[in-house]
């Protein structure tokens, strides 16, 4: 059982995301932030989405919504402590809840903190995860309507997927991520390294996703809460795990 992803560039940063069952023929989209290149991306590849996964309610992940669902008769799946705010939803889902696509079962984790009803999408099947604003590269979401107990608790969550997870997510941060992550980890040799990895992908014109759960378990600050060297260089070696996360999230909103 395969499920091909077609990854492209919606507005100045967003990434848009084909999942494609190659044994049904059945496709998905992950959010729908622009229209265009979405349209784009479905002739490229000839595959014609029947449903759109809605990870949370923020316009640059639903502004499409409502225009795809009239022009190709979509169906919108999206969190049910968002259902009021999703654009043209048709399904709310919760923490638990499985999602056909062909063969595979796309797996709802709630992963609020961004946003008080984010939820993320897990095929174990394909050994995937999409974690749009919870968890992105060398970084995490900020917390617009949760406190960060509430994305220590989601962040924990999607840590404890295999590590061979493959991540995808909502935004090409990546590179002003590594750039933070080397001022609270700068001894850190596999995130120096990753950062110069960085640096030429991006100046190449490539994405830097997808990514892997093991390697922002080694590399990511906000996945790194527990890291004696990450405490030290914060002086808060004896602090909480919340108190830590806290502390790195508000670092990084004044950076």
């Amino acid at each position: 059982m395969t499920i091909e992803i077609e990854q492209f560039m919606c507005r100045s940063d967003n990434f848009g995301l084909l999942l494609h069952d190659v044994e049904s023929g059945q496709t998905a989209l992950i959010d729908a932030p622009e229209e265009a290149p979405i349209i784009d991306a479905i002739r490229r590849t000839g595959w014609k989405p029947n449903m759109i996964l809605t990870t949370h309610h923020h316009g640059d992940h639903v502004e499409a919504n409502l225009t795809l669902k009239e022009r190709l008769g979509l169906r919108i799946v999206g969190p049910k402590a968002e259902e009021t705010k999703i654009p043209g939803i048709d399904e709310a889902v919760q923490e638990g809840a499985v999602i056909p696509l062909g063969h595979h079962g796309i797996y709802v984790i709630e992963t609020p903190g961004h946003t008080a009803g984010h939820v993320s999408y897990y095929i174990p099947t394909a050994n995937v995860v999409f974690t749009a604003d919870t968890l992105f590269a060398l970084g995490c979401g900020r917390l617009f309507e949760g406190p960060p107990a509430l994305m220590l608790d989601s962040l924990k969550k999607l840590a404890a997927l295999p590590p061979d997870t493959t991540v995808y997510c909502g935004h090409e941060y990546t590179q002003s991520n590594a750039r933070f992550a080397l001022t609270v980890d700068p001894t850190n040799s596999a995130l120096r390294e990753r950062a110069a990895r960085i640096d030429r992908q991006r100046s190449e014109g490539k994405p830097t996703l997808p990514t892997t759960i093991g390697e922002e378990l080694t590399t990511n600050p906000f996945l790194r809460w527990h890291d004696p060297t990450i405490r030290r260089n914060l002086g808060m070696e004896n602090a909480s795990d919340e108190a830590v996360f806290a502390e790195i999230r508000k670092r990084k909103d004044l950076f």
